[in-house]
């Protein structure tokens, strides 16, 4: 499956870099992959849903569906059936702007606690990485 994922600003922090360079590196033996890392002062909704195109959008907001991990195996297994490329987005600290999310196909809460940026961009990585090791039927995720 092809999965773009875009974020307003980069891993800052020193253990989010290293994390997101693990997870990113794992995920790669699952997935076709690109990233965007959109500067703060681009974090608008034109820019945005541009740099976002026709792939199927899934904005990653608070009041989102929660998702298990096999919850989330299974909506990644579905989507791969669609052959179009899945678009995960997460915004700057102060979120995605609202025109975003209401032209998103599908909004995801990693969880109600608030997060540091940096880390909920690790999180992200880790939780698709363990829904994919889920599909491929492998130890990972236990």
């Amino acid at each position: 499956m092809k999965l773009h994922l875009i974020t307003v600003g980069k891993p800052k922090l020193t253990y989010a870099a290293m994390g997101w360079t693990e997870y990113w590196q794992r995920l790669q033996h699952y997935h076709q992959l690109r990233v965007t890392h959109i500067p703060d002062k681009q974090n608008d909704a034109a820019h945005l849903l541009a740099t976002m195109g026709t792939a199927y959008k899934i904005a990653l907001v608070i009041n989102g569906t929660q998702l298990s991990s096999p919850e989330l195996a299974q909506f990644l297994d579905k989507q791969a059936l669609q052959a179009r490329e899945v678009c995960l987005i997460i915004g700057g600290p102060e979120g995605l702007p609202a025109e975003v999310i209401d032209q998103s196909d599908f909004c995801w809460s990693l969880s109600t606690l608030t997060f540091p940026h940096d880390l909920a961009m690790v999180i992200l990585l880790e939780a698709l990485n363990r829904a994919s090791t889920i599909n491929a039927h492998q130890p990972y995720h236990k």
